[in-house]
This record gives C-alpha cells, sequence and structure tokens, in this order.
C-alpha cells in the first residue's frame, strides 16, 4: 500500500525522465557557454577543452599562458561553484517546502541567511583575517553563523523533546529578524571600504573564488544531496501531513531533525561560499514539481541540475550585463524571483476571475 501510494505517478514516468535528461544535457552545454563566454575573452569549445586536456595530463602542448589562467583559474572555478551553490541551495529549499508544508519556505525561514549575514559581516566589522584551508574569515565566521542560528532555532522550538513545525518557523522568523537587525547596525560602523566589500558579499558573488572554494564547498554539498535524495520516501510522505506520515511509519521527530540539519548545512555551506542568494531554493523546486511531479526522488534530482543550471546563466549574466564592474548574482536571482511569482500571481489571479 505504501509503495503504491508513493509511486502513483502524477505525470508519466516517460516525462519525467524526458525532463531530467533535457536539464541535464542543458546543464551540460551551458557548462561550455559559461567558460567559453566572460567579459575579458570569448574563446571557442576547443580552446576551452585544449586548456582541460593540458590539465589532465592528456596533451602535452602548453596552452597560453593567458589562456590557462583565465579558463582553468578564473572561469572553470566558478562555473563548478555556480553549480555546486544552485544545487545546494534548490535541494536545500525543497527539503524546507516539505518539512513545513509551505512551499514559499527557503533557507531564510530557518535562519540560516540571516545568520550567515551577521557571522560575515561580525568578521568584517572586527577586522578578523584567520584562514582556513584558503578560504578567508568571512566565509569561516558565514558558516559558523548559518550553523549556530540554525541550532538556535531549533532548540528555541523544541518543547518536551519534540519540534513544532509551524513553532519552528515562527522562531526562525524571529530569529532571523533579530540577526538582520544587529547585521545593520554592524553594517553602519564600517568604513566605506569594508562597508562596500561586505554589501558585495551579502548580495551574492563567484567572484574571485579559486579551486580553493570549490574544494571546500564539493564535501558538503555531495553528502546533503545523498541524505536528500535517502529520504525521499519519508518526504513523500511528509507531503500528506505530519499525522499520516507518523500512521505510515515515519518516525517523525529523528526525520524532521535530520531533514533540518541537511537543508542548514547546505544552504550554510553554499551562503558562506558565495553569500547570499536569494529566491534559488523558491524557484527551483516549483519549476521541477511542474514539469517532473510531485514525486520527491524526481523533485530533489532535478532541483540538483536545475538549481545548478539556473545559477550559471545567472552568473554569467551578471558577468556581461554591466561592462564596467560585475553585478551581484543575488541582484539578477532577485529580479528573477520577483518576476516568476508575479507570473504565478496573474494565473493564480487569473483562474480565480
Amino acid at each position: 500500500m505504501n509503495d503504491a501510494l508513493l509511486n502513483s505517478p502524477v505525470v508519466s514516468v516517460r516525462r519525467a525522465g524526458l525532463v531530467l535528461l533535457g536539464l541535464l544535457v542543458a546543464v551540460f552545454i551551458s557548462i561550455w557557454v559559461a567558460t567559453c563566454f566572460g567579459a575579458a575573452e570569448t574563446y571557442s569549445v576547443t580552446e576551452v577543452a585544449h586548456v582541460i586536456a593540458f590539465k589532465l595530463g592528456l596533451s602535452h602542448e602548453a596552452p597560453a599562458a593567458n589562456t590557462m589562467v583565465i579558463i582553468w583559474e578564473l572561469r572553470l572555478p566558478r562555473v563548478a561553484l555556480a553549480l555546486l551553490v544552485g544545487a545546494a541551495l534548490a535541494v536545500a529549499g525543497a527539503l524546507l517546502q516539505a518539512l513545513f508544508e509551505n512551499p514559499m519556505a527557503d533557507s531564510f525561514v530557518v535562519g540560516v541567511s540571516p545568520g550567515a549575514a551577521l557571522g560575515g559581516v561580525i568578521a568584517a566589522s572586527l577586522g578578523f583575517q584567520a584562514s582556513f584551508g584558503g578560504l578567508n574569515s568571512v566565509t569561516l565566521l558565514a558558516f559558523v553563523g548559518a550553523l549556530g542560528t540554525t541550532a538556535l532555532v531549533y532548540q528555541l522550538a523544541k518543547r518536551g523533546g519534540k519540534v513544532s513545525v509551524s513553532l519552528l518557523l515562527l522562531t526562525g522568523l524571529a530569529v532571523g529578524g533579530l540577526a538582520t537587525a544587529f547585521t545593520t547596525m554592524l553594517l553602519m560602523r564600517l568604513d566605506a571600504f569594508s562597508l562596500r566589500s561586505s554589501m558585495n558579499w551579502l548580495f551574492g558573488s563567484l567572484a574571485n573564488h579559486g579551486w580553493n572554494y570549490v574544494l571546500a564547498l564539493a564535501p558538503y554539498t555531495a553528502v546533503g544531496i545523498a541524505v536528500s535524495i535517502a529520504f525521499w520516501r519519508e518526504l513523500n510522505l511528509l507531503s500528506l501531513g505530519e499525522e499520516t506520515a507518523h500512521h505510515l511509519g515515519v518516525p517523525l521527530e529523528r526525520t524532521k531533525l535530520i531533514l533540518l540539519v541537511t537543508a542548514a548545512l547546505l544552504a550554510a555551506a553554499s551562503v558562506a561560499a558565495s553569500g547570499i542568494i536569494g529566491f534559488v531554493g523558491l524557484i527551483v523546486p516549483h519549476i521541477v514539481r511542474k514539469l517532473a511531479g510531485p514525486n520527491h526522488r524526481l523533485v530533489l534530482t532535478g532541483s540538483v541540475l536545475a538549481g545548478g543550471l539556473l545559477l550559471l546563466w545567472a552568473d554569467l549574466f551578471s558577468r556581461q550585463i554591466v561592462m564596467s564592474e560585475e553585478m551581484p548574482i543575488g541582484v539578477i536571482t532577485s529580479i528573477l524571483g520577483g518576476l516568476f511569482f508575479l507570473g504565478l500571481l496573474a494565473r493564480t489571479k487569473s483562474r480565480l476571475a
């Protein structure tokens, strides 16, 4: 009975498979486009392939030095980071939407993004210069702040060893609001240079991020995605309501804790690496559910691909739209998010009319 419930298709298996295949092909093409095109130079696919082959030891003919630097040291790490951050944010959003049974939930509602912002600004305001694994102090304290805020929200929402989802939501909004207020107070005390760099980070950016950021983020993203997909059945049952999920054998408190920690870890790592990039965790699960159906095995897999795809193109536009300087990627995703939800609002109003 459980399997029949979980696997009852809302869209055909063939259509869902085509959606995932289409996303995979789109990601592959977009990787080449994002690597070939940039503000400095435009390279052919052959030149990009030559650099990759040389770095992997498949070619002994060295490319030009500037070509090597631009493609291998600047663009490819940025492309890889966009894929990782987009996937992490999208999967975190899908987890939180299922956990809260609310399609508007994302990393802001459990305090991850406000906590990361507070941690990053504290590092800037104190002039904290520590580094670890090539990551700067802003990134490190942002990660600590994100996880610390989430832990505080969880502890405050716990009553008698159980966590109410509605109380968790309210506590997250309250703690997130306080973190935002303290962040604003600290920003007002920064000098002009620190303020500008902090604001650029707060709006989200993948600029000046090398392979060290990719290597630091990859383990968290891989583990988080693997755990999320492993819980696809529980997520399907939770979408039917906590009472139904409990009667069908889901250990609610343990499952909610694992999902919350996984979502927080994914969002915290991505926000620490790239700054606050909004709407990815909201837009992507919506689109994937529309295209592939509500089964979380498909939603999570599709979110990995679609999240990376969205951020790849948002980053490419952020590099190209202003010639003199780079626009923060969070501005691009906020514009897309606003337009997306205005479109949903218009469709809803037309149905109700």
